[in-house]
């Protein structure tokens, strides 16, 4: 028998033009049975559609499986209810991802016409070859990017780059420092900055005044245990002149196993908590730098109304 997972608390929801609620023993799918408060939140929030909301507190929450009860769409897998988010931009012949760094050159191993002369009447295939630098479209550093003796992409364990809740982080400005990081659940988590950078890609204006992470921030992700961490911008660095050609950020990061994923782009599309976050490169030993297709999941209440809890309760609040 088929098995889903659900959540079963009280909530407290305050709203930005004021007022509150108050809902009890209301109910919710969920993706698995260690599902975060965050995702909890997320999907209750979206299972319900409330407009406006400033804060939702759960309390006495209670996770467990249940046989399917065949709501449209079959089991809850991972995949029904919820909405991918691409992250990644495109690569091309030519692209210039940072400036004074090789384009890439795409080359036809085996055209289609030549083809033909191989296989049966009618099947035809192609093969190409593109010549391409590592740091190229949006992609992940590991730590052998940064050290001789780091791991290389062949040596990240998955649980650092696949399907990881993820916190995004809207900077303010053009430096996102620790006083923009505290607060925030960290550990274990994917931590995106979204610094609208990607707005310049492919343009000079990209590597201009880009926005990057301060020393100060990099320590604060190693000291709270964040699993990875990405950013819009052309690097996690300070990369003008004005910084001397220090890399304060790559170093505390890759030092700690912390994957860095850069270029990112779309992060505009995602919910401060909620999401799941993937960003995998080939296994590619000796390698330090390769791209990534880096995307996201977030919980969708369409097509249909998920909540299945006729129980939920909205009372006054004390």
């Amino acid at each position: 028998m088929a098995l889903q997972y659900r959540a079963e608390f009280d909530a407290d929801v305050t709203f930005e033009a004021g007022g509150t609620m108050r809902v009890r023993a209301f109910s919710v799918d969920v993706p698995h049975e260690e599902a975060s408060e965050a995702e909890i939140v997320a999907s209750f929030a979206a299972a319900c559609r409330l407009p406006h909301i400033a804060e939702i507190t759960l309390t006495g929450v209670r996770v467990f499986a249940e046989p399917h009860l065949d709501t449209p769409g079959g089991p809850w897998d991972g995949r029904h209810r919820r909405r991918w988010v691409e992250l990644s931009h495109v690569i091309s012949e030519g692209l210039i991802t940072y400036p004074g760094l090789p384009a890439p050159v795409f080359t036809p191993h085996l055209t289609r016409a030549d083809s033909r002369s191989r296989y049966a009447e009618g099947t035809e295939f192609a093969m190409d070859l593109i010549t391409m630098l590592g740091n190229t479209g949006t992609y992940l550093d590991s730590p052998f990017h940064r050290y001789a003796d780091g791991s290389d992409l062949a040596g990240i364990p998955l649980e650092r780059l696949a399907d990881l809740p993820a916190v995004v982080v809207r900077a303010v400005g053009r430096a996102v420092d620790a006083p923009d990081l505290d607060g925030l659940e960290i550990a274990g988590h994917a931590v995106l900055l979204h610094t609208g950078g990607d707005k310049h890609w492919s343009t000079p204006a990209y590597a201009e005044d880009a926005p990057y992470l301060t020393e100060a921030g990099a320590r604060l992700l190693v000291e709270r245990g964040a699993a990875l961490v990405g950013i819009d911008a052309i690097n996690i660095d300070d990369a003008s002149p004005a910084s001397g050609g220090t890399r304060p950020a790559h170093t505390l990061l890759l030092a700690a196993g912390i994957p860095v994923v850069e270029h990112l782009t779309g992060l505009g599309d995602l919910p401060p908590t909620g999401a799941r976050f993937t960003a995998a490169p080939p296994r590619v030993a000796a390698f330090g730098t390769f791209p990534v297709r880096a995307y996201a999941s977030v919980p969708d209440p369409e097509p249909h109304d998920h909540s299945r809890s006729a129980g939920w309760q909205p009372a006054p609040a004390e």
